[in-house]
């Protein structure tokens, strides 16, 4: 039986949501063992002279919490 816990965090990027989604994962994945999945929660972007300057991405990660890991 799997047990997954959930996090929400939010990335972003100057690029595009896709990039600030891949940013938020790489980054979370340093500290983070056995994530699993993700869900994008909500996207958006701050507008800048017409243009879109920065993107933001909420997202609701997974991971799978490890039964047989010692502690300490």
């Amino acid at each position: 039986m799997d047990i997954k816990k959930h996090l929400m965090i939010t990335g972003n990027s100057t690029v595009s949501w896709k990039d600030a989604i891949v940013k938020a994962i790489a980054e979370a994945s340093k500290s983070i063992d056995y994530l699993s999945e993700v869900k994008i929660i909500e996207q958006r972007a701050i507008i800048d002279g017409g243009k879109i300057s920065e993107y933001f991405v909420d997202l609701d990660l997974s991971f799978v919490i490890d039964l047989n890991r010692k502690n300490g």
